[in-house]
């Protein structure tokens, strides 16, 4: 389990997490982990088909976040795809691309989150939204920097407010916000120090101008009081992305470097009766689902994955796949999740299968596409499962070493030919000597699919990979930070790996950083400050 610190002091390893001293770079510190649990039954038509409002929201989400509208949540989309469509950005324009020295701003607090872009309809300027960990949130002009509005939320929480763990003070928001676009708001997590000690409140702001809306915050352990298993705040921390789907406000929890007792979490506010809390808990102990990406949803159901657990003898919704329904109720179904056949032993080394948040990929198989989920775990393995019946114990359709330590971050899905690629942070076992930091997977359709190393490059850092494309398909570009390593950002051909551009050293980001794309720029954010690139 990881918090939001500078670095962390476990008892069973020198200060950093086990796989972490590869070639990208050592960290200089960890993030929140947190567990999971399950539910929906298995069906041939699942429960979670709702009406056609979801089924349309699935083929919205299918395609990739285009450039010139919002970017509303982490990695462009639902499925976490982190594909974007910028029309002019051509392989030979990220050749050229550069700071752009006319964008400035300064910001107060460590930065982990990723930024948002807010383009109300009708509009012909956007703003930039980040969040920082001294629990404030800033509203900035997209071109310029200028901050519009910003909101303070609280006071960041001091060390002592945490009973474990080595965290740098003060911390507040570490989990990328979501807007929803129908009523033009921003939801956000903030740890707030209050007399009664760490608090998650849950705050709705108008974009046009940050005013906090009526009936929020909602306080998370206050909602869950007496509920079982136990809400502890202090105990319980927020790193994983929101997420709105179908009127519910989603947000996923872990927890402080395993500082116990927690379990992982899933709390559901409906949007229309936010003191209406649902909940969804890991029936073991742990089970933090805490990847950046957080929660994934294809527009029928919810995917997430989950940690390590602690003393469970029988599996217990720890370091697994689970698929959820949309009110977060049922027990774990064979078709509802899936584990590895060795998760005892995942367990005993620490080895989530949660590092990064479940990927949503339809392959090509003849006429038709494959709905399949890609998870990468700390063990360096990759699993692709069948997203309809995830296939319970031991039961994915192909496996694969993929990477020589663990896998963390993000990943970023693209098409490319009759593949679908997918580039994310590790140490490729299939790489050419020196050629890691960065890997891309190739995954095809058969009976079983297939998956094979494509291309790697060398990066040193642990950034998070976006991938972008000027109409969906043509000119992909995989570009990545080298977060806490060389601190620079990278891009390469997606179709072999070319170099096209490796920028300047850039100061203060944070491991597991991404960045966004929009129709001229691309935004990366650090501590204190917003870097541009413009093309």
């Amino acid at each position: 389990m990881w918090a939001p610190t500078e670095r962390f002091t476990p008892s069973n390893s020198s200060g950093f997490p086990r796989g972490l001293r590869g070639p990208r770079g050592r960290f200089s510190g960890v993030f929140g982990v947190d567990k999971l649990k399950a539910s929906a039954p298995d069906r041939t038509v699942p429960r979670y088909a709702l009406p056609a409002l979801f089924a349309a929201a699935a083929i919205a989400w299918a395609v990739p976040a285009r450039a010139d509208s919002s970017v509303l949540t982490y990695h462009g989309e639902a499925a976490r795809s982190g594909h974007f469509v910028v029309a002019d950005l051509t392989w030979e324009r990220a050749r050229s691309i550069h700071l752009d020295t006319a964008f400035h701003t300064e910001l107060a607090g460590r930065l982990y989150a990723q930024p948002l872009y807010w383009k109300p309809p009708g509009s012909r300027d956007g703003s930039l939204i980040a969040v920082t960990e001294r629990n404030i949130v800033y509203a900035l002009d997209a071109h310029t920097g200028q901050i519009l509005w910003q909101r303070q939320l609280g006071t960041s929480v001091p060390v002592s407010s945490v009973p474990c763990g080595n965290v740098l003070p003060p911390f507040g928001i570490t989990g990328t916000p979501v807007i929803d676009p129908a009523s033009g708001t921003l939801f956000v997590d903030a740890a707030v120090s209050q007399s009664s000690g760490l608090r998650h409140l849950v705050f709705a702001l108008a974009l046009k101008d940050g005013t906090i809306l009526p009936n929020w915050p909602v306080d998370i352990a206050g909602e869950l009081a007496g509920k079982d298993p136990p809400f502890v705040a202090s105990l319980q921390n927020q790193r994983g992305a929101l997420l709105v789907a179908g009127g519910t406000l989603y947000i996923p929890y872990g927890s402080f470097f395993d500082c116990r007792p927690y379990h992982g979490t899933v709390v559901g506010i409906p949007l229309s009766d936010p003191h209406r809390v649902m909940r969804w808990a890991t029936r073991a102990m742990g089970g933090g689902v805490w990847a950046p990406g957080g929660i994934a949803s294809d527009g029928t159901a919810l995917f997430l994955a989950t940690g390590n657990t602690f003393d469970a003898t029988d599996w217990a919704d720890g370091e697994a796949v689970i698929r959820l329904s949309f009110d977060l109720q049922g027990p774990p179904e064979q078709g509802d999740f899936f584990t590895p056949a060795d998760w005892r032993n995942l367990d005993a080394q620490d080895s989530d299968l949660g590092g990064i948040a479940p990927l949503l990929i339809d392959v090509p198989d003849g006429n038709d596409r494959r709905p399949l989920v890609l998870a990468l775990g700390k063990n360096g393995k990759a699993y692709l499962l069948d997203r309809t019946k995830l296939g319970g114990v031991g039961g994915e359709l192909a496996t694969a070493q993929v990477s020589a330590n663990g896998v963390f971050a993000a990943a970023a899905v693209y098409p490319d030919g009759d593949s679908i690629d997918v580039a994310f942070p590790g140490t490729g076992t299939s790489c050419p000597k020196g050629d890691s930091g960065l890997v891309v997977l190739a995954i095809r359709g058969g009976k079983p699919p297939t998956l094979s190393t494509a291309w790697c490059a060398p990066v040193a850092g642990w950034g998070a990979p976006i991938v972008t494309t000027t109409d969906g398909r043509s000119d992909p570009i995989v570009w990545d930070l080298g977060a806490e390593g060389d601190n620079r950002l990278h891009a390469f051909r997606g179709d072999t790996g070319e170099v096209l551009f490796s920028g300047p050293s850039l100061n203060g980001l944070r491991h597991f950083q991404t960045l966004i794309a929009t129709h001229d720029r691309l935004y990366v954010g650090a501590d204190g400050t917003i870097y541009a690139f413009a093309f």
